[in-house]
């Protein structure tokens, strides 16, 4: 009887080591020199195996093969090192299409597909550039149009200085931060603004004897642009635009960005616009539409949550998918000196003696939020000075105390206490941080704010070591659409003129590509499908020479890219 028993025993493993192993004729298994996931410091891999367009594997290239038979290899990328897929989620598709069809006068670089521009950092070089530009306009050219201002790197500027480098044709200076414009006496009679304008609007300046001073700005900016639209932003140029803005995204890396701001050019406009200029095979980066509250409740008034909603899930179509968020403001810009300060205010610069503007009055953001947040979209609020922190994390604060769950992310979030990083990280909020306010505003801006309030800008490094969750966006086109650069600059912390400043507010290096990768992902509400290099997640990978966290971040934005992997398809640069 043992025997048999033995025997059958024998014949039963016999046949299950006879049976062929399952075969998996499509998985692709790529080896590297490192696959760097994400999921945890130190966790490194050394291959990746994606079925389709998800990722079915991470471990070596034996594991891998073994586990999955009759599976291809693929060697493009055994010499270079996997990235989970680098993201940028804060961006203006719009924007950048309009400011790279217009020739620049800016006070710092810009980055360009084949690197980066001159900047112009004095009011004497500033001024050179304009004539250049004027001199350089076609003569039948009704208005002409330059970008990129600065008044605390390049000075002063009113209707006099322009009239003196333009004294015939209507001239309008483009602010960097696209929140003000600048505009010669031909350009103020062209565009048709009067002083009554200040009877309406905050945002425009008088001389003493009541007359424009030229600068015009936040809500008051829209009478300018619908006066010179028609003859600055030709189809063609927004073509050109729009080209170059998309092949800038491309060589940095990124697969992944987001359009903070979907519907303030006009819904049908940019419907138009990304439909015909951006497809994810096209350009190879996916795109999501963030829409912004006040353009969808101008156009569908207390609708906009079922709306927005409705865009969501596709019942009405977008050029692109539409995360289920949605875009407030609480006060001005940064770089134009209009963001909302305590007292006292502005202590310099061109918004010396105010303390900037509110978009959204002290103790309205909740309510505003409110049937928003009940319709299950998440809330990212544009939040600059420091009397504006304040209000939005208390009305972020006031929605967890009302039971509400949804994602809210502070936008920019150019100033923080020590009391707003503790109270942000309490309620869960995230930051999705500007790239380059401290590289390129630390300096400039202590004169203005004042020392005290200069050394809060951006303080990275104390909001993670307190537990909150933070990203770093380009808030392109005002700073290079860059991952990696992004990262460097908040474990570096260097200003223009090679200072470190306020170095303890760095991010680690890891914390700093985990900024650009899964907390991205998370402000964005994507982690469950990006962010990281594990099973189940879109195969979304950049792909680069040299491993970032294994060298010097001062050197991050040298490392060459090969290009990237989207939904599991290799787009090479080259």
């Amino acid at each position: 009887m043992k025997k048999l028993i033995l025997s059958a025993a024998v014949l039963a493993l016999t046949a299950c080591q006879s049976e062929p192993a399952e075969q998996h004729p499509d998985v692709t298994v790529f080896p590297a020199a490192s696959v760097v996931t994400m999921t945890g410091e130190g966790d490194v891999a050394t291959a990746v195996a994606i079925r389709q367009d998800k990722i079915v594997g991470v471990g070596n290239l034996e594991s891998l093969t073994a586990e999955f038979s009759g599976s291809s290899i693929d060697e493009s990328f055994k010499n270079k090192n996997i990235l989970p897929g680098l993201i940028d989620p804060h961006m203006h598709t719009m924007l950048g299409g309009l400011f790279y069809a217009q020739p620049f006068a800016p006070p710092w670089p810009m980055a360009m597909p084949g690197g980066m521009t001159n900047g112009f950092d004095t009011p004497g070089k500033f001024h050179a550039r304009l004539a250049e530009i004027v001199a350089a306009a076609p003569t039948e050219q009704e208005v002409i149009l330059a970008y990129g201002f600065h008044n605390l790197v390049q000075g002063d500027l009113d209707r006099k200085i322009l009239d003196r480098i333009s004294p015939d044709r209507p001239l309008v200076v483009w602010h960097y931060s696209g929140h003000d414009f600048y505009l010669n006496s031909a350009a103020i009679e062209f565009v048709g603004v009067t002083p009554a304008l200040a009877e309406t609007y905050h945002g425009v300046d008088l001389y003493p004897d009541g007359e424009l001073t030229g600068r015009i700005y936040e809500d008051a900016v829209m009478n300018v642009f619908d006066g010179i639209a028609p003859h600055v932003f030709r189809p063609q140029d927004i073509a050109r635009g729009l080209n170059t803005y998309f092949a800038i995204m491309r060589n940095s890396g990124i697969t992944t960005t987001a359009d903070l701001g979907y519907g303030i050019f006009g819904r049908e406009n940019e419907n138009a616009t990304i439909g015909a200029f951006w497809s994810m095979e096209k350009n190879a980066f996916r795109l999501y539409l963030i829409p912004e509250h006040r353009a969808f409740t101008r156009e569908f008034g207390d609708d906009a949550p079922k709306v927005i909603s409705e865009l969501v899930s596709g019942d009405r179509p977008a050029p692109a998918p539409v995360l289920p968020r949605v875009k407030f403001f609480t006060d001005g810009a940064f770089y134009s000196q209009t963001m909302r300060l305590s007292p006292p205010g502005y202590l310099a610069g061109q918004s010396q003696g105010s303390k900037g503007l509110w978009v959204t009055e002290p103790g309205e953001l909740y309510a505003i939020m409110r049937p928003y947040l009940e319709a299950g979209l998440s809330a990212h609020v544009h939040s600059n000075g420091d009397a504006a922190q304040t209000e939005t994390l208390n009305a972020f604060q006031e929605a967890r105390e009302a039971g509400l769950n949804n994602d809210f992310v502070v936008e920019h979030g150019g100033l923080f206490t020590d009391a707003h990083t503790t109270q942000a990280a309490d309620n869960g909020v995230m930051l999705s941080a500007a790239s380059h306010y401290v590289h390129y505003m630390g300096e400039a801006y202590e004169a203005p704010l004042g020392k005290d309030r200069a050394d809060r800008i951006s303080p990275l490094g104390e909001l993670s070591r307190k537990g909150g969750i933070v990203t770093i966006h380009s808030d392109a086109p005002l700073a290079p659409p860059d991952p990696l650069l992004a990262a460097s600059r908040h474990i570096t912390r260097k200003t223009l003129s090679g200072s470190a400043y306020e170095p303890e507010q760095s991010l680690t290096p890891y914390d700093a590509m985990e900024a650009i990768t899964l907390d991205a992902a998370r402000a964005l509400g994507l982690s469950s499908e990006l962010g990281t290099i594990e099973i189940g997640k879109k195969a979304d990978f950049t792909i680069v020479d040299t491993n970032p966290l294994t060298i010097d971040a001062e050197n991050w934005d040298s490392i060459a890219i090969w290009g990237v992997v989207l939904g599991g398809k290799k787009r090479p640069l080259n």
